[in-house]
Order: C-alpha cells, then sequence, then structure tokens
C-alpha cells in the first residue's frame, strides 16, 4: 500500500498509529515516514 494512502486513511481516522506501526514493521513505511504521518517517533514497542 502507497505511503500516501496510508497518510490519508491515518488523517480520516481509519487507520490507528499501531496500524501505521505495522506497516513499518512490514517493510511498506520507513520510521521517519510513521514521523511525518503521525507526528511522533516512531516507537518499536508498539
Amino acid at each position: 500500500m502507497s505511503k500516501t494512502i496510508i497518510q490519508k486513511w491515518y488523517k480520516n481516522g481509519i487507520y490507528s498509529k499501531e496500524d501505521v506501526a505495522v506497516f513499518v514493521q512490514a517493510g511498506e513505511l520507513t520510521e521517519a515516514d510513521y514521523e511525518e504521518i503521525t507526528g511522533e517517533a516512531y516507537d518499536n514497542s508498539l
């Protein structure tokens, strides 16, 4: 899934921070992408 779609769905409340973290864990997003999308630093414990 593209970063743009994940970002849009996060902003619309479809995805939570935990959902976005799953994309980082799966290698679909970088930790920097996570921070850009959520406004918070990525935490490996999510």
